[in-house]
């Protein structure tokens, strides 16, 4: 019999379509079984209208055989089967859909569960199988029809014998190369796994003849093997399934099975839209963080199934960065089955799932915070850095959404509040959101520049994560309320009185201060101060990068010398002021000294190293000594 060639343009879009859009051998597999459950659809659904076809929805199934000698995989359906005709348009065609045809004349409900297209993804089986036979009766003809390929080279039609409807797929599966081993495709262990990886929430029954081992002398430990026809899938995903039929123990069970977790997830977020583009989601916030959660390794995404059949596991474009933790699946009929990731990543389809996802998380977290509190902050402490790290990336273009999820450490509280909590608490004469950051809340609570501020009864948000403060000056304000760092060199909290009194010492004694601060030189500034209360010195800063920004960026390998601009600030009222100015007048070489020790003592209190410790502490040794 001649050979005939493919309508659309032969050898070259097939090994296009082979080695770009399918680069996962596996899927083959899913796309023969998701074509013989649209071909049971469309018989089952005929069957509403047409009084000619008389069947029963449960003897309606797909089954796999497999044959190690022969290297044969078959495929088999009993769905509607395909005439002569229709092996020539749907195999024949390269990307010709029989299935997306029957989808137009049929109601959305219908449409849903018609979820893969004869065509483009009845090929990807060519990957794996270098002749492959589609034997097939339709359920309107007598006679049945056999159409073979070994690939871009053409095809053969001829009469075939077959007693039933439906369609039988053989592969002749590929020898192993080096690079790859076919052999697993006639594996019973790795069908199995395919099926259910792939094809598990396939509404029909997939079947397939296995092997099991049956004890047959307990004394002697002999086992026997028999065969018996399993099977594969579980038919119906736990996500359409109706609330009030699944327990929070199906759920919990489903997601630890699913996503290989040994503890039950924090919270279950599951639902179902219609619109635009309809879709079902079941969503995870894990109890803990993965352990590669912080590693480059980590892989973010929600398993993504067109109607039951897996497209992808794990669709990265599904979730924002900033929420990457989520577990879950998404399932949608909108979405084509036959899709490349490149194409999905500009469905705008899927981008619209995306975006309601994102709110619908979001939403709930928020839930979460106001409902039941303690859970919220067990939350936050395993994976509040990843939101605060969302605030601030990306140039702070998602802070809107996130700002209200965010907690910090109350001084006044003395626990995590929001920032809205913050706001709603302040004083009548408080301007601004007041900060400060450090390794601890032990260390920050000790910081002279915190007194000011508690003295005047105003709460201060202690930071101690590296990502905090980053995530304070992205954000910028809040609620029209300015984040001030107590560090800030103009703080201003003094009255007009204070400041005049401060700017008439600092006048008066402005050479002893340029020749300290020609003696440290690493200072901006040095200045008499009346914001201190007990300490007689700290470091404050002048612009945007603060002390612990730097400590951060001295921590990277490329830190670019970034540093901030540090004041050394004197306690006006403190007996070290009088004993500098004393010294500034009768005992130049003593008043150096005391300069690098103060200066030293400051960066000690600041957190930062001192380069020359040793010289340091002879000068106070020399100091103690008189």
């Amino acid at each position: 019999m001649a050979k005939k060639e493919f309508q659309s343009e032969s050898k070259r879009l097939l090994d296009l379509m082979i080695n770009s859009i399918y680069t996962n051998k596996d899927i083959f597999l899913r796309e023969l079984i998701s074509n013989a459950s649209d071909a049971l659809d469309k018989l089952y659904y005929r069957s509403l209208t047409d009084d000619k076809i008389h069947i029963n929805r449960d003897e309606l199934e797909i089954n796999i055989e497999y044959d190690k000698e022969k290297r044969e995989l078959v495929i088999r359906d009993n769905g509607c089967g395909m005439t002569k005709e229709e092996l020539e348009n749907n195999l024949g065609t390269i990307a010709k859909s029989g299935s997306l045809a029957f989808k137009e004349n049929m109601s959305k409900e219908e449409k849903s569960s018609i979820i893969g297209q004869f065509g483009v993804g009845f090929y990807s089986a060519f990957m794996v199988s270098n002749h492959i036979s589609v034997l097939s009766k339709s359920v309107d003809s007598d006679e049945a029809y056999v159409w073979e390929s070994e690939g871009a080279d053409g095809y053969t039609i001829k009469k075939g014998k077959k007693a039933d409807r439906g369609t039988t797929i053989t592969l002749s599966i590929k020898e192993n190369t080096e690079e790859y081993s076919y052999d697993k495709y006639l594996e019973e262990y790795e069908l199995k796994s395919l099926v259910k990886k792939y094809s598990d929430y396939i509404s029909y029954p997939i079947k397939m003849e296995c092997t099991h081992h049956e004890l047959k002398d307990e004394k002697k430990h002999e086992y026997e093997d028999h065969k018996e026809i399993e099977i594969l899938n579980s038919m119906v995903p736990i996500w359409k399934k109706k609330k009030d039929e699944v327990s929070d123990e199906d759920y919990e069970n489903f997601y630890m099975d699913k996503f290989s977790d040994y503890d039950k997830p924090m919270k279950v977020i599951s639902s179902s839209v219609e619109g635009m583009v309809s879709y079902r989601s079941l969503l995870f916030i894990p109890s803990h963080a993965p352990y590669d959660f912080y590693s480059q390794e980590y892989e973010k995404g929600l398993a993504l199934y067109s109607n039951g059949v897996l497209i992808m596991e794990k669709c990265a474009d599904l979730l924002p960065d900033y929420f990457s933790f989520i577990k879950g699946v998404v399932d949608s009929e909108d979405l084509s089955l036959n899709i490349s990731r490149e194409l999905l990543q500009e469905s705008h389809g899927l981008k619209l799932i995306a975006k309601n996802i994102e709110g619908k998380i979001r939403k709930e977290l928020e839930e979460m915070m106001k409902e039941n509190r303690e859970d919220y902050i067990s939350f936050f402490k395993t994976f509040g850095d990843q939101i605060k790290y969302g605030v601030y990336n990306n140039f702070g273009q998602d802070k809107d959404k996130l700002k209200d999820l965010v907690l910090f450490y109350s001084s006044k509280h003395e626990k995590l509040i929001s920032l809205k909590e913050y706001v709603e608490e302040m004083k009548d004469n408080q301007e601004a959101i007041y900060y400060a950051s450090g390794s601890s809340i032990e260390k920050i609570h000790s910081l002279p520049q915190v007194e000011q501020v508690l003295d005047k009864d105003f709460d201060i948000l202690y930071l101690t994560d590296y990502v905090d403060e980053f995530c304070i000056t992205a954000l910028q304000s809040y609620e029209n309320k300015k984040f001030a760092n107590v560090s800030d060199g103009d703080l201003d909290l003094e009255s007009d009185e204070e400041k005049e009194e401060v700017k008439k010492i600092n006048e008066d004694y402005s050479s002893l201060l340029k020749e300290m601060c020609d003696e440290i030189k690493e200072v901006k500034e040095v200045k008499f101060s009346n914001k201190l209360k007990t300490h007689p010195v700290c470091l404050t800063t002048k612009g945007d990068v603060s002390i612990e920004m730097q400590k951060v960026f001295d921590a990277m390998p490329n830190s670019m010398g970034i540093k901030a601009e540090t004041i050394l600030e004197i306690n006006e009222k403190h007996p070290i002021s009088d004993k500098l100015k004393d010294l500034y007048e009768h005992n130049k070489d003593e008043f150096k000294k005391y300069t690098k020790i103060l200066y030293s003592e400051a960066r000690i209190i600041a957190g930062l190293p001192i380069d020359n410790p040793t010289e340091i502490s002879k000068l106070i040794c020399d100091v103690l000594a008189k």
